[in-house]
């Protein structure tokens, strides 16, 4: 190798300066600025057309290269971010510590005596064995209390959202007929849920866990085969597993708002999907089994750093008619090169059509024998 060629591939280091962080980047000094874009989009998560770059107070061209912009080894870069031209939640600001939900202040009751108290709790517990329904959202608590697994086989729905419940334990297991289970809000971790105890609840069809801090769900997940909807939004989640290919009833997956790179190819296996929530993650690309989803109508994946689609999406998805792509790096031009692409907008145009209708009609007024005619 010549010394010229030696010296054009070496690597250069160089800072760039983003909302009060340095981010310290290792370079070929013949990388276009372009490349460099790319390279920031997952320290900040911008996308490369929403960052400009600014060297000695000049904004740098995507088609030049470092060394033809004079960005050599030491300098300092400024990265300014286009507002909504992000992938995942935002871009990477300054490192924020996650506090707890806030509550509102507890509202005190003062109770004549304790035997007043005993006969709530009572009427409480043989509502809740009645209904089915355990409704505990927005009380303040810290544990599910003891009484609620008394309901054992009579429970369908329990709904503990917004609390601050830290633990999930195995006697969950108790409410062996429930079908909806909320605990929305609850600030729960990885390790505070026991999900041996989940896993075993057979009828279970709506699970709910966003707004949490949850990082992983287990392959535990995958024994819930009755699941219908799986909200998982605003969590810490970095993936999905593989068993969630054994939900073969789930209609509904919402994962959107957390920091997943990667969707596993079992995601193909999930026949019943109808509407997939992925917007607001760290995703690049989406597997190629996303076209067996026949049933799919609806598939959300704004502010991702997409720049293409599964080649099989529009010709295998007959049933597609919503297709959120904002804030990626998916053009029209892109789109329709894809086999299926005019029947997927012809979709698309004539549900938004039936929209606008229905708006019209809902606002003027009824006419009894509008249809006898």
């Amino acid at each position: 190798m010549s010394k010229d060629a030696g010296e054009s591939s070496a690597d250069i280091n160089i800072t760039v300066k983003f909302s009060g962080r340095s981010i310290p980047i290792s370079i070929p000094k013949d990388s276009t600025i372009k490349q460099l874009k790319s390279h920031l989009q997952p320290l900040t998560n911008v996308l490369p057309r929403g960052q400009k770059l600014i060297f000695k107070g000049k904004l740098l061209v995507d088609a030049m290269t470092l060394k033809e912009s004079e960005v050599m080894n030491g300098a300092k870069l400024m990265l300014m971010a286009s507002q909504g031209l992000h992938q995942g939640g935002g871009p990477i600001l300054k490192e924020a510590q996650t506090r707890p939900i806030s509550r509102g202040k507890e509202t005190e009751y003062k109770r004549p005596d304790a035997r007043t108290e005993i006969v709530m709790e009572k009427d409480r517990l043989q509502r809740w064995k009645t209904t089915g329904v355990i409704a505990l959202a927005d009380c303040n608590l810290k544990a599910i209390p003891n009484e609620v697994w008394d309901c054992g086989s009579s429970a369908r729905v329990l709904d503990v959202n917004n609390n601050s419940i830290q633990d999930v334990p195995n006697k969950i297991s108790c409410l062996n007929s429930i079908q909806k289970l909320f605990l929305d809000g609850n600030g729960i971790s990885d390790e505070a849920i026991r999900w041996e105890g989940l896993a075993s609840l057979k009828y279970l069809t709506v699970l709910s866990f966003t707004r949490n801090q949850l990082m992983n769900l287990p392959s535990a997940l995958g024994s819930l085969t009755s699941l219908r909807q799986l909200h998982v939004a605003n969590n810490k989640l970095t993936s999905l597993p593989n068993e969630i290919g054994m939900l073969t009833r789930l209609e509904v997956l919402k994962a959107n708002n957390n920091r997943i790179t990667t969707v596993p190819e079992c995601i193909g296996e999930c026949s019943s999907l109808i509407e997939v929530d992925l917007s607001a993650n760290l995703l690049s690309e989406l597997p190629d089994t996303l076209g067996n989803l026949h049933n799919l109508k609806a598939l959300h994946l704004s502010n991702n750093g997409l720049k293409s689609l599964p080649c099989t999406l529009f010709k295998h998805c007959l049933q597609l008619a919503t297709l959120d792509l904002h804030n990626t790096e998916i053009t029209m031009d892109v789109l329709r090169q894809f086999e299926g692409w005019e029947e997927f907008d012809e979709r698309r145009r004539s549900k938004h059509q039936k929209q606008l209708d229905f708006r019209v009609v809902s606002s003027a007024q009824f006419d009894e024998g509008a249809d006898k005619n």
